[in-house]
Formats: C-alpha cells, structure tokens, sequence
C-alpha cells in the first residue's frame, strides 16, 4: 500500500490490495474444490463443482476490480483513509487482534476478560479496579450462559485445565 508522509492510504492502492486479497480468495476456493472433486457422475455434480465455478466468478469479478482500479484511480491522487482516522482504526483492530491470538493459547474466557479489561481501562479511561472485575464478571457471565446454559463448550486453555473446568 503506497502511503503519502501526510494525507494517508490512497484509494488506488486499496483498490489494488482488496482486488488481489478476493483473487486469492477465488483461488483457493478453486483448489479446494479440486480436491473435493469438480467432475461429474452418475449421481450428479461432485461435491466441489458449484464451488469451483463460484471461485471462477470470485476470480472474474477481482480481475474485473483490478482493471477498474487503474482505470479509475491510478493517478488520481484520491484518498481512501487519512492518517490520523487509520491510527484510530487501528487503536481498536489492533486489541482484537491481541485478543484473537491470546484466547487462541489462554482460551476464549481468558482472552475476553483481558481484552474488557484492557479496552475499559486504556481506550475507556476507566480504573483498572473497576475494568478488571468487569471483564472478569462479562468472562464469568459468557461462562454461565455458553457452558451450562446453552451447552455450547467454548475454546479453553490451560487455566480453565488448571480449574479443572474442562
């Protein structure tokens, strides 16, 4: 992505990058659908021939995208996102990505009770004494309606193992 010093991310080079991400995408739901078989047989379309066409489409659409993108906004010098308003985005993508790769190691209760926490007390203002009992009671509550309510076992680490909560 090309990023002037002072105005922020162009549109052009945004246009490229989601262009080029939905291909990917296309692709690899072409590939997978190979492996599911794409053919026919006497019972029909194999398990993986609407896919494979839908990847076909995904892939038209994005090839479609990216000729668009330098038609339209190649030189054009438009602006998708300034800086300062890309720094503010990223103030909360950035925390739920934390959040996303601490419940994958700590489990899902641990990982939202840090991130109520964490978001209380540094992007809320609030005292850590009040932002951690609440992410602890959001995590407990989360616990009570998921596990016994719903019956529905949420992603756990180690101290649930620890708590013998399994």
């Amino acid at each position: 992505m090309s990023e002037s010093s002072n105005k922020g991310v162009s549109r052009f080079s945004m246009e490229i990058v989601v262009a080029l991400l939905t291909g990917a995408f296309g692709v690899a739901v072409c590939f997978g659908s190979r492996e599911a078989g794409m053919g026919w047989t006497d019972m029909g379309p194999d398990a993986g021939y609407f896919p494979f066409y839908i990847g076909l489409l995904i892939i038209l659409g994005s090839l479609a995208n990216l000729v668009s993108a330098f038609v339209k906004h190649r030189g054009s010098g438009a602006i998708f996102v300034e800086t300062e308003r890309f720094k503010a985005v990223l103030t909360f993508f950035l925390p739920l990505l934390a959040f996303a790769a601490v419940s994958t190691f700590l489990g899902l209760y641990i990982g939202t009770a840090l991130y109520i926490a964490g978001a209380m007390t540094l992007q809320g203002k609030y005292k850590w004494w009040f932002g951690l009992p609440a992410g602890i009671a959001v995590s407990a509550l989360f616990f009570v309606i998921f596990e016994i309510g719903f019956k529905v076992p949420l992603l756990k680490g180690p101290v649930e193992a620890w708590f013998g909560i399994y």
